[in-house]
Formats: structure tokens, C-alpha cells, sequence
């Protein structure tokens, strides 16, 4: 006679163990700011040192005490968080509900894309400055460690589709592939595309390839 409830253990073991080889954990990311050193140096004086609160799912990356203030022609973002190390070129990500608050339109843009982005004013205390560039809403994208490319069956600066699996269920497109040996295995979307599928911490998504 069969158990059901070891059949059903059976079952439960073998799809936990397929969505561990296919499925990737999904992060939600909220309005952040990258900063080079002569941004650094204005908004908290010469030769300023960021300080980490903590560590992020990519390695070497981290979130900073420091918190800085988002000012457009509409309106302000306040207590947005800083993210370490310091980079070359200065960058601001923010959602697009983000942007209508700043009063300014945000193009969709690649991290590190900045060409033709527009500025914005970057205030800490009594510190301000201008960027004349940087500000974007982030690409939905997946880190992907190099060593898991194959598993996941795709290459670096390919475009795929993700199901994802949340509380509201639905497929991004448009999903850029970035492969490096120093990421970990992670999606990044915004808090808009967060509250579009019902995302919640654990939330796992799969990729899908284009025109499959």
C-alpha cells in the first residue's frame, strides 16, 4: 500500500530541488546614490571616508550610514541611502514614481550608462551639489555568477524574460544578463516593478528566453 504522505514528501523534495537549479531569488532595490570622490569630498569634507552599515548580496558592495537628500524643480527625496566603495563617476537610481515626485523625467538606462542622463542636486546638511548627469531608473537586470551561466542556460549583455513568482505573478521583459565571476546570483528590480508582482523577501523568479 502506498504512504500518501511520503509520496507527497517525495514530490515536495523534488521541486524545492528544480527551483533550486532554475529559479533565481529576486531583490527589490530603493532609491540609492553611487558617489565618486570629488562628490564625496563637497558633501561630507576633504577626504571623507564612507561608512558601511552593511553588506549587500554582491560582494564588496555595502550600504552606507550616510543618508543625502534628492532635490528637483517639483519636490525633494529624503534619508536616500549612500552605496559603497565610491565609484568613478557619480550615479543616482530611482524608481519613476521617484521622479514625479523630483518633478523630472528619468530615462530607463543600464548602471554605468549615463551618457544624456539628466542631472540632479544632491544636498547632506548645508553641502550641495549639482550633477550635470547620472540620474537613471535603473535596467531590470540579474547578476549572474559566471560559474552559473551555463546552469542558467544564458550570456552577458543578453535580454530575457522572467516569470515571476510573487504574490501577483507576472512576466518582466526586457531583463538584461550581467555575468561576472565577482557576482552572486541575484535579480534587481525597483519598488514600482517590486509592487507590481506583490514582492515579498524570497521571492523567485525564472528566466525565460526570448522567443521561446
Amino acid at each position: 500500500m502506498v504512504n500518501n504522505q511520503l509520496v507527497e514528501d517525495i514530490v515536495k523534495e523534488v521541486i524545492k530541488r528544480v527551483q533550486e537549479q532554475t529559479f533565481i531569488e529576486i531583490e527589490a532595490s530603493g532609491k540609492h546614490v553611487h558617489l565618486n570622490r570629488e562628490a564625496i569630498d563637497e558633501l561630507f569634507g576633504k577626504g571623507y571616508q564612507l561608512t558601511k552599515a552593511r553588506d549587500l548580496s554582491q560582494p564588496g558592495q555595502y550600504a552606507c550610514k550616510e543618508r543625502v537628500t534628492l532635490i528637483g524643480p517639483k519636490g525633494a527625496l529624503y534619508n536616500v541611502v549612500v552605496l559603497g566603495p565610491e565609484r568613478k563617476e557619480s550615479q543616482v537610481e530611482v524608481s519613476h514614481t521617484d521622479a514625479v515626485v523630483l518633478g523630472l523625467s528619468v530615462p530607463v538606462r543600464e548602471s554605468g550608462k549615463l551618457e544624456d542622463t539628466p542631472g540632479i542636486i544632491i544636498a547632506s546638511g548645508s553641502n550641495i551639489i549639482r550633477l550635470h548627469q547620472g540620474l537613471i531608473a535603473a535596467q531590470r537586470h540579474i547578476h549572474v555568477k559566471a560559474e552559473e551561466a551555463e546552469k542558467y542556460n544564458v550570456k552577458n549583455g543578453e535580454i530575457v524574460q522572467v516569470k515571476v513568482y510573487g504574490k501577483r505573478p507576472l512576466i518582466f521583459d526586457d531583463v538584461l544578463i550581467r555575468v561576472s565571476s565577482n557576482y552572486e546570483t541575484y535579480m534587481h528590480i525597483d519598488y514600482d516593478e517590486a509592487n507590481a508582482c506583490g514582492f515579498t523577501k524570497g521571492t523567485k523568479g525564472q528566466i525565460l528566453k526570448k522567443g521561446n
